[in-house]
Formats: structure tokens, C-alpha cells, sequence
């Protein structure tokens, strides 16, 4: 299972994955008076000496603060024929602020206002502050001001449906057992919808998953890799593709309560993880030659925020030794660390049960966890209850789960102090770890305002650096997820979006080869469809259903690049105060 940071947007991001829409994605950006261009990803600007012909030339931005302007396609509708207007984003932005429980507010925080511009296809957003990335606002959440009951708070909607759609599909049922997208008719882009209906079914574990599209049960699985996947997906009508784009597997250390609330033992503990052990016994089976990923919180393949220095190195058995030493720590008749009044900590290490590579890893690790002192014991639970329930819970010590991000690097909504969930904010924030670095945090807020480029990749590295410092979590992997599909049953670019942030988005140009059906083998499923909420903390909540029915004024591409979505009528335009 993913879990979906929504800052990089947790970020972690070519050609169009649209055939026929506009591609660009650059927005004209005023600043001081000179005119410049945010190119695909935000944190990229190049100074212009043209002035600014934009929409918004004449809209004056507060002092350190931003106006972010954008026009509708005058032909946006939802599926029920409904205009998209201005209304839609207020409802959005208030339910994204208000609602009880809210996964994520980072950027929403610094709107000021949500306004109509000359007509209600013109939307005028004031932000306090110069916030790079933009185009991770309304991500999959974009709602249907009509269909809210509730705008300011949204908690208990959606819990088995998405009543509204402004992409190619919508929802024609959702439970437990199935998801049923049928062809939305009143649709306005360039995308037609082949397929009369597509169904996702839920898979109990990887091995079900597999026998599902070797048997011709599934036409399509997205299933993330292990030792033995390819010999599994050896057969002659089915083909695969590994998909590189934002996903990253790492192992986090929760530290508002538990063990690992003390800095030094959970140093201690992260400096005697062999991630070379892990690479050679888990990860090289299935990715021979591959190497670890020694940056924190982003991939090699996106930008240059990726600083590879932060982890190598990093184990240190004896280092780690001399740090519970020094401390008072002493080890038992039994082996294991005991503090200073002789209690030794049970670490309880999460992971998602069915998922063979983590319980592989599991079965590893902890013997040799053992060896080092620390009692660690496997406490595990199906998907749902890892990343819907336990995870926005701080309920585990160790966890181990794969990132997904977006193109743009800010880590804010799963790193700052503001995003650790507590009944001081309602619950809201994805900030699992519970870590809270004021100067990272502060440093978090600086690089999300900052437009130069080079400036913002030292930020990022700071960050990075820091993550390392306090042992927050330690970096794997950057893992692909595998296209698979049954070359006798479907037709077309199937491995298109193999490494989109957006995931197998581009259904809609899929072709049965027999019949008007496409069904796809779910790797995890949701317990709800609230895409405010917990409920969309998941990327397979995201990838079956809200980027499927909920598109934002910005797209990602599986190469990794922005691009203005068919509800854009142009580039946006930036004026900065």
C-alpha cells in the first residue's frame, strides 16, 4: 500500500497524458514588475523583461503574498450538465479548511479569498503568502458545490459515493466489493471514453491478485514488485512494464509517543538498520544492480531535489552502541537495551498484512533487530486499517510504506509541525511521524515561498539534511509499480501512465478486445470515499477513484511535468506582492 502525500503533491512528479489537450503548463508570473514564467514544475522560474500582458495584471497581491488567477473552459460541466463556476472552488476551499478530520490544509491555509474575476469562469485566489506550489491545490478534490450538503464541513459525506464527476467516467456504484465507472456523457475534453463500463475489484493479497489476471479473472493489475513477480507474470498472453515515477519506500520512526519519543534510542535504533541487508536479501531479487535510495522524501528522477549524500553511510552499529551507552542504556541477561530503570521498550513495527515484500522484510529484519537489543515485534493489519485508521492515528513505532508524490517537492503537509495530527488542530495533517522541527518546518514554509529555482534546491537539501539529523525516517527504495495487463483482452497505450503520480490514469483510451468491459485487480481498497477526509490518505483511493472522477485545474504526466487540465481554458497567471 501508498500512502498519498498530497504536499508533494507529498510530492513525490513529458508528453501529455491527454491526447489533444493543451500541454503547457507554464503560468506568467508578475514580481516587482517584471514579468516571468513558472515553467513545469513551479519551483522553476525563468526572468523575462517583457511586461505582464496577463488577466491578473491589474490585481494587487498583499504584501508577500500572491494572486493566482486561472479561467474556466467555458464548456467545463459536471455530469449532470452543471456549469463549473468559482462556487465550486469556494465549497472546496471551505470544506478543505473546515471539515473535522481534514487530511491535509497545507496551501489552502495561506488562501485568503476565493473570488469571481470578470464572470464566474474567471477564479481570483489571494494567498498570504508566495506559495510555489499551487498546482498541488484541489488536487482530486475539487467538489460539486450543489451536491454539498455542507460546505464547511464534509466529514460525514461521501462515505460510499461520489455523487459528481467532471472527467470521463463517474461512478455508477461503490461498496466493498467493487467499483463500476461508466462513461460520463456529458464530458467536455478531448478524451472519449471507449470502454461502456470499468470495474475494480478489490484483491485479498498479491498472490490473488496475480492469479486474477493469469486467469483472465482481471484484465489489469497495478501490483508494487517482490521477488518472483516476474516469474509469476511469466505467461504468453500477459505483458508488463515497471513504472519510475514518485513513489518511494521507507521506514518511518512515529515519535510524539511510544519508544521512539526518545531521540536517542530511536537514533540509536535507526543508525543499527542494515539497509545494505535489506537491499541484497529484499530488494535485489526483484531489481537486480538497483541502488538504495539515499536521499530523504524525493526520487533521482524528478528535479534536483533529490540530495543522495543524506543516508549513506548511515548504519553504524558501534555508533549506535556509544549513543544508548553514553545514556544510561545498558543491555539485559536477554540481550536487549534496557533504559535506566531496567524497561525494555517493545517496538511495534506496522505493515500492511499480504504484502510479501514487507513481510519478507519483516522476517529479516527483526532477528537481526534482535541481535542488535531491540525487541521488536510485527503488528500488522490489513490496508485500510494501516492507512485509513492507524497511520493518521499515530498508532504504530515503525512503519514501513511507500510515499507517492507529486511533481513539485514541498514536503509541508507530511513533515511541519503543522501537519501532526492532535485534537489542538482537529485531527488534520498527514505528518505521520509526529515529527516537529521548528527550524525544518520554518525552512519547509521559506522553500514553498521560494520561486528561484537554485535556491530552493539548497532548502530542499536542508531539509533532507534534517530528516537524517532527527531520524525521522529512512530511505529504501524508489519503487515502481508494474503495468500489467492481458495483451488477448485489452488494446492500446495501457503502460502509457505506468509511472504517473495519477496512476493507470489514462483509462479512458483503453480498448476490450471482446466485449465493452474493462475490470481491474485492485491491490488495496478503501473504507470510504471522502476525498477531504482520511479516507483519501491512500493512493489506491486516489488512483481508483478520486483522480478518476475529480480532475484540478492542473494534470502530472507520467515524465513527470504539469500540465493545464481541459478545465483550464489558458494558463494561469501569478502576481506576487
Amino acid at each position: 500500500m501508498l500512502l498519498l502525500g498530497v504536499s508533494m503533491i507529498a510530492a513525490a512528479c513529458g508528453s501529455s497524458s491527454k491526447t489533444g489537450a493543451a500541454t503547457t503548463a507554464a503560468a506568467a508570473v508578475t514580481t516587482a514588475g517584471a514579468a516571468t514564467t513558472v515553467a513545469a514544475a513551479p519551483s522553476a522560474v525563468a526572468t523575462t523583461a517583457a511586461p505582464s500582458t496577463s488577466a491578473a495584471a491589474g490585481v494587487k497581491p498583499p504584501a508577500g503574498g500572491m494572486v493566482l488567477t486561472f479561467n474556466l473552459n467555458p464548456k467545463a460541466v459536471w455530469d449532470d450538465g452543471t456549469p463549473i463556476t468559482v462556487k465550486d472552488f469556494q465549497c472546496s476551499q471551505t470544506a478543505i479548511l473546515g471539515t473535522t478530520g481534514s487530511n491535509s490544509t497545507t496551501g489552502h491555509d495561506q488562501i485568503t479569498s476565493v473570488e469571481q474575476g470578470k464572470d464566474d469562469h474567471q477564479v481570483v485566489i489571494t494567498l498570504k503568502t508566495i506559495y510555489a506550489p499551487y498546482k498541488n491545490l484541489f488536487v482530486g478534490q475539487l467538489l460539486e458545490a450543489a451536491k454539498v450538503k455542507n460546505c464547511k464541513d464534509v466529514k460525514d459525506e461521501f462515505q460510499d459515493n461520489i455523487p459528481f464527476s467532471n472527467r470521463p467516467y463517474k461512478i455508477e456504484s461503490w461498496s466493498k466489493d467493487q467499483l463500476v465507472l461508466v462513461p460520463n456523457d456529458k464530458y467536455f475534453g478531448p478524451e472519449k471514453a471507449i470502454a461502456k463500463k470499468v470495474v475494480m475489484v478489490p484483491k485479498a493479497d498479491s498472490d490473488t491478485e496475480l492469479a486474477s489476471l493469469k486467469s483472465g479473472e482481471s484484465d489489469f493489475i497495478f501490483p508494487q514488485a517482490y521477488s518472483g513477480i516476474k516469474e509469476a507474470l511469466n505467461d504468453p498472453n500477459i505483458k508488463f512494464t515497471p513504472g519510475y515515477g514518485t513513489n518511494y519506500e521507507g521506514l518511518y520512526f512515529q515519535q510524539k509517543s511510544g519508544p521512539f519519543s526518545d531521540a536517542t534510542f530511536r537514533k540509536a535504533f535507526a543508525k543499527s538498520v542494515d539497509r545494505d541487508t535489506i537491499l541484497k536479501s529484499i530488494y535485489d531479487p526483484i531489481f537486480p544492480g538497483a541502488p538504495l535510495l539515499n536521499c530523504g522524501l524525493w526520487v533521482p528522477t524528478i528535479g534536483k531535489w533529490c540530495d543522495d549524500s543524506v543516508f549513506k553511510g548511515y548504519y553504524d552499529q558501534a555508533g549506535a552502541d556509544k549513543l544508548l551507552t553514553d545514556a544510561g542504556w545498558k543491555k539485559g541477561a536477554d540481550g536487549m537495551w534496557a533504559d535506566k530503570t531496567g524497561k525494555v521498550p517493545e517496538i511495534r513495527w506496522m505493515i500492511n498484512a499480504g504484502n510479501k515484500r514487507r513481510e519478507n522484510t519483516q522476517a529479516l529484519m527483526i532477528p537481526l533487530f534482535a541481535k542488535a537489543g531491540f525487541n521488536v515485534k510485527a503488528d500488522n493489519c490489513d490496508a485500510a486499517c494501516v492507512f485509513q485508521k492507524r497511520l493518521p492515528a499515530l498508532d504504530f513505532d515503525l512503519g514501513m510504506y511507500i510515499n507517492t508524490a507529486s511533481p513539485d517537492p514541498t514536503v509541508t503537509s507530511i513533515m511541519s509541525c503543522d501537519s501532526v495530527p492532535s485534537d489542538a488542530n482537529g485531527n488534520k495533517g498527514q505528518n505521520s511521524s509526529g515529527w516537529c522541527n521548528k527550524d525544518a518546518t520554518a525552512l519547509m514554509a521559506k522553500s514553498d515561498a521560494e520561486l528561484d529555482a537554485t535556491k530552493r534546491i539548497d532548502q530542499i537539501h536542508q531539509i533532507g539534511k534534517a530528516l537524517a539529523t532527527d531520524a525521522v525516517m529512512l530511505s529504501l527504495f524508489q519503487f515502481p509499480n508494474i503495468a500489467a495487463w492481458r495483451t488477448d483482452k485489452l488494446d492500446g497505450a495501457i503502460d502509457k501512465d505506468a509511472g504517473n503520480f495519477q496512476g493507470f490514469q489514462n483509462i479512458w483510451e483503453w480498448k476490450p478486445k471482446s466485449g465493452d468491459q474493462i475490470t481491474i485487480g485492485a491491490e488495496q481498497w478503501p473504507d470510504c470515499l471522502n476525498p477531504i477526509t482520511e479516507c483519501a490518505n491512500s493512493s489506491w483511493f486516489v488512483w481508483t477513484t478520486a483522480f478518476k472522477v475529480l480532475m484540478s485545474p492542473w494534470d502530472t504526466t507520467a515524465s513527470g511535468d504539469y500540465v493545464d487540465s481541459p478545465l483550464l481554458a489558458g494558463p494561469a497567471t501569478v502576481v506576487t506582492g
